[in-house]
């Protein structure tokens, strides 16, 4: 077991894992991509505080829009609301951000209608965009990391999250483990592209195989 979860922090947790270094090219990838990024005002849908603060880049203002409640104390450019990306309040909608961000949200929310509902969000929200996702047919499925994970029915997706390891959040509930499973629904490269038609569709790479998706309005 000592040796499984090591093996997760090598290539995910650790700062110098192959993760780390991938969200550190991505972050590099998304500051290019908006070179006025210090000035702008952003809005996360579905972030978190602690991902902003330790990221390398900084704009003039951030918003957060999560479910969870965010940390009471939080720095001035920094800003977290309770909401649902898929239903945000008149408050939110009716205020004009430079950008929407959103990292690996999208698989989240809960099936077609829903998504659609949060790219909505997304084009209202903002002229510009960067909207993450991890692609469906990359080998090794990224929230759980088992190969093939996304492929095998629910039933025994729910089985081997009870048992497997290097989930970042196991459980020995089957029915906690069932709805973990069921939450997460990756999505193909034609879904992103339908649900960001006017996007410039950008891949994320590992050993020349498309690991996630990025729709970018620029």
């Amino acid at each position: 077991m000592s040796r499984l979860n090591a093996l997760r922090s090598r290539f995910v947790d650790a700062p110098d894992s192959l993760g780390a270094k991938a969200r550190a090219r991505r972050w590099n990838w998304f500051a290019q991509s908006f070179p006025d990024l210090s000035n702008m005002s952003v809005i996360d849908l579905g972030g978190t505080a602690s991902a902003w603060l330790r990221a390398p880049v900084r704009p003039a203002h951030v918003q957060i829009v999560n479910l969870e409640t965010p940390p009471a104390d939080l720095p001035g450019w920094l800003k977290a609301d309770v909401a649902d990306a898929c239903e945000l309040p008149a408050a939110i909608l009716d205020t004009k951000y430079d950008l929407v961000f959103s990292n690996a949200v999208i698989e989240h929310v809960g099936g077609h209608l829903r998504r659609q509902m949060f790219a909505d969000s997304v084009h209202r929200l903002a002229d510009r965009h960067w909207v993450q996702t991890p692609y469906r047919y990359f080998p090794v499925e990224p929230h759980f990391l088992f190969p093939g994970f996304q492929y095998l029915p629910i039933a025994a997706r729910t089985s081997l999250l009870r048992r497997w390891p290097l989930v970042h959040t196991p459980t020995s509930d089957r029915e906690a483990a069932r709805n973990i499973v069921m939450e997460v629904e990756l999505l193909s490269i034609t879904e992103m592209r339908h649900y960001f038609p006017s996007s410039e569709t950008r891949f994320e790479r590992l050993a020349g195989l498309v690991k996630s998706v990025i729709a970018v309005r620029s």
